[in-house]
């Protein structure tokens, strides 16, 4: 009686052969290493022996990229660091940018209670200070690339504590360890821009004026943002630096 119980679905993650690698060596003192490249079959016998290729070296050093590594590229950036980077803080645990973005339509999405039909309109410039999984966002005046100096102001939008961090609610944040510093703001930004604006925070409109008011007339006309409506929140970005 063939007792025998096939247990491999409790396995979890099956790994299948799919190529070895053979490496020979010349005696002497001065040794050749020559590698031979073996394809494997369905049954996991190794088949179509060849020199390796730099194809095959390419891919085989890819797949020994070790996780030390790829942490270690964390918030470098892919080529030359943009403009827009204000301040980066590349470590592992504690990483964090702060940078700026001119102003810029964008979508914007309301829940229905607002009253706000969600569409396109445009965003003041903006000054954000993000980590893995936090996020603070603030208005300036300019288009122009910030300084110590420069003075903050509340950002005109819901959803946004009087220190600048932004409640993020349901939104699923995955920032990898791997992602590069343009990476980690694009998908800040996208987090942001994304969610569903729902209700101020605390007693006070981040704006002079109606909040509500203010982006219903933005997102019917599509006009400039009216940087004259944002209020100061006694903050310069040296303070963020601290």
């Amino acid at each position: 009686m063939n007792n025998a119980v096939d247990i491999t679905e409790v396995f979890g993650t099956l790994y299948h052969p799919k190529s070895a690698l053979v490496f020979y060596e010349s005696k002497g003192l001065d040794k050749d290493v020559y590698i031979e490249h073996f394809d494997m079959d369905k049954n996991g016998t190794p088949i179509n022996a060849h020199p390796l290729t730099e194809r095959e070296a390419g891919a085989l050093a890819k797949a020994l990229l070790t996780e030390k590594q790829k942490q270690s590229a964390f918030l470098k950036p892919v080529g030359i660091l943009p403009t827009t980077i204000l301040h980066i803080n590349p470590s592992r645990d504690k990483g964090a940018v702060i940078w700026y973005t001119k102003s810029q339509k964008r979508p914007l999405y309301f829940i229905e209670g607002l009253g706000i039909p969600s569409g396109q309109g445009f965003v003041p410039p903006m000054v954000w200070q993000a980590s893995k999984n936090s996020l603070r966002v603030f208005a300036v005046l300019s288009n122009r690339r910030p300084t110590e100096k420069t003075t903050l102001y509340y950002a005109p939008f819901f959803n946004i504590y009087e220190d600048g961090r932004v409640c993020m609610g349901s939104v699923s944040i995955d920032i990898k360890n791997s992602a590069s510093v343009e990476e980690f703001t694009r998908a800040w930004e996208d987090y942001f821009f994304n969610s569903y604006f729902s209700h101020l925070m605390g007693e006070n409109s981040p704006v002079k004026g109606n909040c509500v008011s203010l982006w219903k007339d933005l997102t019917a006309t599509g006009k400039a943002f009216p940087t004259a409506v944002l209020k100061k929140n006694n903050k310069t970005l040296k303070n963020l630096l601290s």
